[in-house]
């Protein structure tokens, strides 16, 4: 039997890219605060103001949220207005209806912002620091917080970095520097980062909608991680070019940062942090739940699959 299957943020990023995976699997209804989705039908998609109206569903994936702002430009209030105050509202129609499965999705910075030489587990106690990171901690304090019937179920999922095709990030940034053929200024600084990549985002998403899993808290990353040295060879790589690597020296570099961070150009102290700094995520609980040894997809073969989708 065909499961329903609600997704709310379905015009963002990650929305858009699960409907076009799930739309043959699943029956698919959207959800969100506008609609500009050619995809979508109109019998199938609804608006916050709405959640009266939608059908019946098996499952609801929670998406809809405020990302982070590397511009810092948002105000800290929005963050807990959107990631917060719509996740109650969207949790408590889940409640009420028939739906037996919620896979709500937070952020590893609802943990922490950095973790320096460590490996961020789900055991660690959260103490993020941005409105961002607080935000999505609290909507999950909420969601916990809540008498959870028998029947049903509850999946907080804290993905690092998600990339696939449509990414607008850094990601996108890097690439379109190596494209042009222009250096890499960073090569000094050596990290370790983890990613998670959108096919191997999706088959986590399809094991909890078909099996069995019980109620829980859960990281998601690919097995491997990349340093941004490496993003840039693979994207080198992928445009049959060479890589530019420059070692400059980093002080010099978080001056230009913190120039930028005043001038408003398009590297400053946010940005150089996403670029440099290593932040390893363990998927060892996930694995485990699901019962497999390795994600599908290594991280060099997602990051291509992305890539081949800028070109």
């Amino acid at each position: 039997m065909i499961k329903n299957v609600l997704i709310t943020g379905i015009n963002g990023f990650v929305g858009s890219n699960l409907y076009n995976f799930y739309s043959k699997k699943f029956q698919l209804f959207g959800l969100d605060v506008f609609n500009n989705n050619d995809l979508i039908s109109s019998n199938k998609f609804y608006y916050w103001n709405g959640l009266h109206n939608i059908p019946d569903v098996d499952i609801i994936i929670h998406l809809a949220g405020k990302a982070h702002d590397i511009k810092n430009t948002s105000s800290e209030q929005e963050y807990f207005d959107v990631n917060v105050g719509l996740t109650k509202k969207i949790f408590q129609h889940f409640l009420k209806s028939s739906a037996s499965k919620f896979i709500f999705f937070s952020s590893v910075k609802a943990v922490a912002d950095s973790i320096s030489d460590e490996i961020l587990t789900e055991e660690m106690l959260p103490n993020p620091q941005t409105p961002y990171g607080k935000s999505k901690l609290q909507a999950e304090q909420y969601i916990l917080s809540m008498h959870l019937p028998p029947e049903k179920r509850v999946y907080i999922l804290r993905p690092c970095m998600i990339h696939g095709p449509g990414n607008k990030g850094n990601l996108n940034l890097l690439y379109k520097l190596t494209k042009k053929g222009l250096p890499w200024p960073l090569g000094a600084f050596d990290n370790k980062r983890s990613f998670t990549s959108m096919q191997n985002l999706q088959f986590v998403i399809q094991e909890f909608i078909e099996k069995d899993i019980e109620s829980g808290t859960y990281q998601i990353a690919d097995d491997e991680t990349l340093s941004t040295n490496e993003l840039i060879c693979l994207i080198a790589d992928s445009l049959d070019k060479k890589a530019h690597i420059w070692n400059i020296s980093p002080n010099m570099i978080k001056l230009i940062a913190k120039t930028g961070d005043k001038l408003g150009l398009p590297l400053n102290t946010e940005r150089l942090k996403k670029l440099t700094e290593s932040y390893i995520v363990s998927n060892q609980k996930l694995k485990k739940t699901l019962g497999i040894e390795k994600m599908p997809h290594t991280a060099a073969e997602g990051m291509k699959k992305t890539f081949s989708s800028f070109l």
